[in-house]
């Protein structure tokens, strides 16, 4: 069976074969048969974490125990409303805090996870979207375009179908952006955050 825990962009989560590169943890959102029960998050403090950390392993989507989830890299698990954890992502988590920071002036995440919680999503479970104009965004954001979940990246638009980056268009010079990343992360990576980007973006910026 494969398991509704993937997480796109747009904050889905769904069911689809492809691994990722980060794992995410939001509480207890699964039943005993490994079935998502109505309720999305139980706690503020979304994190990702690496896949694989001093050996540690169980079962996923273990009885009584958090949801794994999965995200194809770090700019599409930001884009969901996640942040880095800060025991298995230290570095990162250090250099999000520092940009958080600088950012928005406070260095405490554990208090300001509020803050990102209300900017990521509603009480009703919709992911919460934005615009503001493009020319402006800085690498890393998720807007939609055409339909569908793309990353701007230095001078250009990837596409993401999930499990990967399909396209690469030119980066619009003007004009208004639905933005898919939470407002308050877009303000961290203006402060120069740089997140990791999947092998399959990297190949089409290389092309």
């Amino acid at each position: 069976m494969t398991l509704q825990n993937r997480v796109l962009p747009s904050g889905e989560i769904t069911a689809q074969p492809w691994r990722g590169t980060l794992m995410g943890n939001r509480g207890i959102l699964h039943d005993d048969t490994q079935r998502l029960q109505t309720r999305r998050w139980q706690h503020p403090h979304w994190v990702t974490c690496v896949l694989e950390y001093k050996g540690w392993h169980r079962p996923v989507m273990t009885p009584r125990n958090y949801t794994e989830l999965f995200f194809l890299d770090e700019c599409s698990a930001l884009a969901a409303g996640h942040r880095p954890c800060g025991l298995c992502r230290r570095t990162a988590y250090q250099s999000f805090r520092a940009a958080w920071a600088s950012a928005h002036g406070a260095d405490t995440l554990a208090h300001d996870d509020r803050m990102l919680h209300a900017a990521r999503v509603t009480r009703t479970r919709q992911h919460v979207r934005h615009q503001v104009p493009i020319g402006g965004l800085p690498d890393g954001t998720f807007i939609c375009h055409d339909g569908a979940p793309h990353l701007i990246w230095q001078s250009h638009l990837l596409r993401s179908d999930g499990g990967s980056y399909t396209a690469c268009l030119p980066r619009p010079a003007r004009g208004t952006a639905t933005v898919l990343t939470p407002a308050p992360t877009v303000a961290v990576l203006a402060q120069e955050y740089e997140p990791d980007i999947h092998p399959t973006a990297r190949a089409l910026l290389m092309a």
